[in-house]
């Protein structure tokens, strides 16, 4: 009896084992795979290579404070019914500052 749950003992240390140089090995390839991968990809760019904006500012880009919309006191706004934020253009295009205190 005593035999028996040795060797089953036995057997499920030499089962973690194996288990365990599987999971290594996989790991292993793993990593050899992706390190190949990355050598077959380009090179990164150098700074002097990168992409720089035109000396006119973005393009399409446009800034502007919009005011809100008037809502009226007693109507009850459902998610189906809100407008767009912003309706109108703002006197005030002043980028908004913190407060320092």
């Amino acid at each position: 009896m005593h035999e028996a749950a040795a060797v089953s003992s036995a057997f499920g240390v030499i089962a973690i084992l194996v288990g365990g140089l599987v999971i290594v090995g996989a790991l292993i390839l793993a990593v050899q795979l992706g390190s190949g991968a990355r050598r077959r990809e380009p090179r990164r760019p150098l700074p002097g290579e990168q992409p720089r904006p035109p000396a006119s500012g973005p393009v399409g880009e446009t800034r502007e404070r919009r005011e809100p919309r008037e809502v009226a006191p007693g109507e009850r706004l459902t998610p189906h019914g809100l407008r767009p934020t912003g309706g109108v253009r703002g006197d005030d295009q002043r980028r908004p500052r913190w407060n320092g205190g």
